[in-house]
């Protein structure tokens, strides 16, 4: 959700109470925080929280990684705050999910005025494409719910963390394949999972348009979503819903997945209306961002292993 900051400020008066606070005195995270000397960690700034989780399984010791979007906050609904703006202005490295997700970012990076590193985790990426409408431009921005896609992010970051620092190249290169064949394990088990569900149930009705790469990478049937698009801020019309239960009646989908960053009010409605379960509250889908530390969705590995186990469950389907 947005703060009532946000609401109010522009980019543009944000980047003027930005200048305000860092004439009022030195910034503390510029200055050395180890002995004279001393190798420094990168300083990154990651926009969401799946990168972040990426940069510091692939950076480890050798980076610091700040994250501008807290867990359980919608990356289509954000706006950047002044923190934001100072963050990207001290850091040596700033990683991005890219594909259009984070709208904000190019005007708080010439607002910061920085000029470091920019990896844009998408590259190598075979994006799946949209409607055709201005929102859906770039394509679907959620690669992430591909494994395959993960480890190219992943490898994206690797990649400019070594060119950024090339005394720890090898330490970054280490990090990157012990996550790799984590993630390689992880796109296994999804598999051997779903290959439980009985072919007829394979069928998915979502809160929003973010599952299409799980989709397509574990080959199960897309019937529709509660918001039809890739933004969480579209709506369904009235038609729109009355299309989507019929086809959920025609189709015999036996659940509807919300996501737990979203309200679930729609889809219980729906799910009433079609009499079939809905999935909701914190133990839902996550969809656009990781959960908070302690959740079943605090990390990539965690997220994924969990939707999959509430979908294979919800589908009748074997979570073991």
């Amino acid at each position: 959700m947005r703060s009532p900051l946000a609401r109010s400020l522009p980019v543009a008066a944000l980047v003027v109470m930005f200048a305000a606070a860092c004439g009022s005195g030195s910034s503390s995270s510029s200055q050395s925080s180890g002995s004279p000397g001393a190798p420094q960690p990168l300083k990154v700034v990651a926009t969401t929280t799946q990168v972040g989780d990426f940069a510091r399984n692939v950076g480890g010791d050798k980076v610091v990684v700040q994250q501008i979007l807290k867990p359980n906050v919608d990356p289509h609904d954000y706006e950047p705050s002044p923190a934001d703006i100072q963050a990207i202005a001290e850091a040596d490295v700033v990683v991005k999910n890219g594909v259009g997700l984070e709208k904000w970012l190019d005007q708080v990076i010439t607002s910061a005025g920085f000029n470091g590193t920019i990896v844009d985790a998408s590259q190598g990426v075979a994006i799946r494409q949209g409607d055709g409408s201005e929102e859906e431009a770039a394509g679907d921005p959620h690669i992430w719910h591909n494994p395959m896609n993960a480890k190219i992010m992943a490898t994206n970051i690797e990649k400019a963390f070594a060119a950024k620092d090339a005394a720890d190249a090898s330490a970054y290169q280490a990090n990157l394949a012990a996550y790799s064949a984590k993630i390689d394990t992880l796109d296994a088990d999804i598999a051997k999972k779903i290959d439980s569900i009985p072919v007829d149930r394979r069928k998915l009705v979502t809160n929003h348009d973010a599952f299409g790469y799980y989709i397509d990478r574990y080959k199960l049937t897309f019937v529709g979503s509660i918001i039809p698009s890739f933004d969480t801020s579209a709506e369904l019309s009235g038609k729109q819903i009355a299309d989507l239960v019929a086809k959920i009646k025609s189709t015999g989908v036996t659940a509807i997945f919300s996501e737990s960053s979203l309200p679930p009010k729609t889809a219980d409605a729906i799910g009433r209306e079609a009499g079939v379960e809905v999935e909701a509250g914190e133990d839902s889908l996550y969809g656009d961002t990781l959960g908070p530390e302690g959740s079943a969705g605090a990390t990539y590995l965690q997220m994924e292993e969990h939707n999959t186990d509430t979908i294979v469950t919800a589908l009748k389907g074997s979570a073991t």
